[in-house]
């Protein structure tokens, strides 16, 4: 298990013991180590089990460094999307906030009001980078400038009953390919189950659907020439055919009735209540299930199982790459330079260890992986440790404004209000309108 990413790990054992320190050592060269600094922390995590295990990093850290106060801060989600612009150009500004990476983060580091990461980072013989897994510093990393502090990553994958697929005769190990995920939905329907809990009323959770088709179907190489304005851009004959097969999803009508208005939550509600039975979500989507059942219980963990998005028969993309989250702390400008070795204090291997044990992540420090016990999360982490390919979520990667159309195209498309090749026009005039 994790052999990839121990080896990985071991390579880079002699650097890790010093990550944790390499903010300090910064923090003392410039001299900075004044009395009474308050480090300003804005996240939007509201498990309060989640919040615990922070809190009780930040105080250990307060004790160890005296004169230093960690305060943090919360938005909830929606707010924090909306007030975040505006707040980061007042006097109230946070001095690191969560980051979902992507365009935003890209534009935010564009326009001067991030830190650039990348000579700190880089110092000490860039000790406190390789601490972390390459790929999550990649994806973090614009124009040679590193944006923000790897948190987390994440893979999006298919949860389901596994006593309604049972029921339905469905074996999740043959759905190998798009073709068997359609008769999988045929024989639930077929059996009087719903097949799928959708959160259509969010959108964002319908776009899993098309951006994992458009990955199968085109590849990288077709996503990243269209997203870099390449050859036909998101008119190509790959993503077309994506939105086709959406399209032929949504005609089977596999979602509980009223998904269209459904939230990301009640899509959780539906699945863990045992209305649905499967679900395209995070890799905490067991824990979360459980959080927005009707009993607070949810589903059994023993009757969930997991299987990753199928191939899709002639697509140059492979079933090794994988769709999620890639997460990190962003550092305003004017942050004090204690936050810098907060940061590095927070995402050490071993307060990484910490989080996975608490189910909160998969760790992107090296050497925390054996922190991830919950065997769902092991699974995820092991896909993601042989990943071939691994995109940030296509809402985030292509910026807001882009993305936004994204999200609506993929519920018009599956829900029969939209054609593909019309959905393909539209996003392709939303990135053109983008560019200028």
């Amino acid at each position: 298990m994790f052999d990839h990413m121990r080896a990985k790990a071991l390579f880079r054992s002699r650097f890790i013991a010093r990550s944790a320190a390499t903010g300090l050592a910064l923090l003392i060269a410039a001299g900075s180590a004044a009395a009474d600094t308050t480090v300003k922390w804005l996240h939007l995590e509201i498990d309060p089990n989640y919040l615990a295990v922070w809190k009780k990093i930040a105080a250990k850290y307060e004790a160890e460094h005296p004169g230093v106060k960690i305060e943090m801060q919360f938005l909830e989600n929606e707010a924090f999307k909306a007030k975040l612009p505006t707040l980061l150009q007042s006097s109230d500004a946070p001095d690191l906030f969560f980051s979902w990476g992507g365009g935003v983060l890209k534009q935010q580091l564009a326009t001067g009001t991030l830190m650039d990461l990348t000579e700190a980072m880089n110092a000490k013989d860039g000790a406190w980078l390789k601490s972390y897994n390459p790929a999550s510093v990649n994806g973090l990393t614009f124009d040679g400038k590193i944006g923000a502090v790897p948190y987390k990553m994440g893979t999006v994958s298919f949860f389901y009953n596994k006593q309604m697929f049972a029921k339905a005769g469905v074996d999740a190990a043959s759905i190998k390919s798009w073709d068997d995920y359609l008769a999988a939905v045929k024989k639930l329907k077929d059996a009087g189950i719903v097949p799928i809990a959708g959160g259509g009323g969010e959108k964002w959770p319908i776009h899993f659907y098309w951006s994992y088709l458009v990955m199968r179907d085109g590849g990288q190489k077709v996503f990243d020439a269209a997203k870099n304005g390449q050859g036909e851009g998101f008119n190509d004959p790959a993503i077309i055919k994506a939105g086709e097969q959406l399209a032929e999803l949504g005609k089977l009508q596999p979602f509980q009735p009223g998904y269209l208005g459904a939230t990301w939550p009640q899509a959780l509600g539906v699945f863990g209540d045992g209305k649905a039975a499967m679900i395209l979500g995070f890799e905490n989507t067991a824990a979360n299930q459980r959080t927005n059942s009707g009993d607070g219980k949810g589903l059994d963990p023993d009757n969930i199982g997991r299987f990753a998005f199928p191939a899709v028969s002639g697509g140059a993309g492979a079933v090794t790459d994988t769709l999620g989250g890639l997460n990190g702390w962003a550092v305003t400008k004017t942050a004090p330079p204690e936050t810098l070795d907060f940061l590095a204090y927070l995402t050490n291997a071993e307060n990484e260890r910490e989080m996975a044990k608490a189910g909160m992540l998969i760790p992107v420090a090296a050497g925390a992986e054996d922190g991830v016990t919950n065997p769902l999360m092991h699974q995820a982490a092991e896909q993601l440790a042989h990943s071939t390919w691994h995109q940030n979520f296509f809402d985030q990667d292509l910026g807001p404004s882009v993305g936004r159309v994204v999200n609506d195209v993929s519920v018009a498309i599956v829900s029969g209000q939209m054609s593909p090749s019309d959905g393909a026009q539209q996003i392709q005039e939303a990135f053109e309108q983008d560019q200028l």
